[in-house]
């Protein structure tokens, strides 16, 4: 999400005051912080300080989300035809977002990015209305009925052409009911034939960088963020609707998926501590 995305409201009412805690990490901020963003406060900056002291690769795992995002969205605008799509849980403003990669090769896409974080809102309000192509909505994306059922989103996405559904970064912060599967098939369900699912999640590899994955996790859910968490490769498969069929390589490193370059060193063992896929739906 960047400067150019227009920010939904509903239909006739005019957007309240969002008030945006200072005192309280957001998920949003500290990833921001992490790739050297300047929207973070000084609580953000100190989990970051926190992680990193724990493990110094942590940045590298978040550049590494990034750059799984922009092959991500590359893949899909260059080789599939897909010019929707619905990023859910967008986060603050980085460069090489959603829709600059997927505008800059198809200029015709269309993006929706949704989050609830009030940081996110206040950027989401505040954005230039100068890009027809792109749209912010403020819903709860694990209540997948408040954004695939929302009116805007359905007035400016063709939910009977394909889209490209981005769950990146956000079910590892989630822990509830219904399970991360079920709100992933969810969406699934209400997407067309010819759509894709992206998706990222922090990984428990279950053998010696385990020990790394907890104490990233032990940091994250013990510091005022309150949330991150390392599954294992078994329970990430089973958040994936076993209908899909996955783009190869299938679940992997975020690094590995389809790199623009040969590894020229070793991965760290963060960087072995999350996966991601890319899959379609038939």
């Amino acid at each position: 999400m960047a400067s150019t995305a227009r920010s939904a409201q509903p239909t006739g009412e005019a957007p309240g005051p969002v008030r945006v805690d200072r005192e309280k990490a957001s998920i949003a901020r500290v990833y921001n912080a992490t790739l050297g963003g300047k929207d973070n406060y000084a609580v953000d900056r100190e989990v970051f300080a926190r992680m990193q002291a724990v493990v110094p690769e942590v940045q590298q795992l978040a550049l590494d989300h990034r750059a799984f995002l922009i092959r991500a969205t590359r893949f899909i605008a260059t080789q599939t035809g897909v010019v929707q799509y619905l990023d859910c849980g967008s986060g603050l403003p980085t460069a090489e977002n959603t829709h600059e990669v997927a505008q800059r090769i198809a200029p015709t896409s269309k993006v929706v990015y949704v989050d609830n974080d009030p940081s996110v809102i206040a950027h989401g309000r505040a954005l230039l209305e100068d890009d027809d192509q792109t749209l912010f909505i403020a819903a709860d994306i694990f209540t997948p009925s408040q954004v695939v059922d929302d009116a805007t989103v359905r007035s400016f996405l063709d939910f009977d052409r394909p889209i490209a559904l981005f769950l990146l970064g956000v079910l590892h912060h989630y822990d509830g009911t219904p399970t991360p599967a079920e709100i992933v098939a969810e969406y699934v369900d209400a997407l067309p034939s010819g759509s894709y699912l992206a998706l990222t999640h922090f990984l428990d590899p279950e053998d010696e960088d385990s020990e790394v994955a907890r104490r990233i996790e032990h940091v994250m859910v013990n510091s005022p963020m309150g949330t991150g968490l390392f599954r294992t490769r078994a329970e990430i498969e089973a958040m994936i609707p076993p209908q899909l069929e996955p783009v190869e390589p299938g679940l992997v490193q975020v690094s590995q998926w389809w790199p623009d370059g040969p590894w020229l060193r070793p991965h760290a063992p963060a960087q072995r501590c999350a996966v991601g896929v890319v899959a379609r739906k038939p």
